[in-house]
């Protein structure tokens, strides 16, 4: 397990699963398709994301499959901060 991982699902426990759901959030968990990230709660994701690794992430890219497990989206922060590093 790496750091971007640990950190995304750390917030996403943190941030969105309820005190008492006893869901476990794995790398593979589906987190959008599940129904315990919304529309409203992936925006936020989004910013978090941006904000903690200094990357800009395209609305094009930022749709619910791209979010639906810590995986996509680890596999999301890592393709920006390459774009990221590669435009300075």
């Amino acid at each position: 397990m790496d750091e971007i991982s640990t950190a995304v699902r750390d917030y996403i426990i943190r941030e969105y699963v309820q005190e008492g759901d006893d869901r476990e959030v794995t790398d593979t968990t589906p987190l959008i398709s599940s129904g315990l990230v919304d529309s409203f709660s992936m925006v936020s994701l989004l910013r978090f994301l941006e904000k903690e690794y200094a990357i800009h992430i395209p609305d094009a890219d930022a749709t619910p499959e791209a979010f639906d497990t810590v995986e996509r989206i680890v596999a999301l922060v890592r393709r920006f901060q390459k774009v990221e590093v590669g435009s300075v």
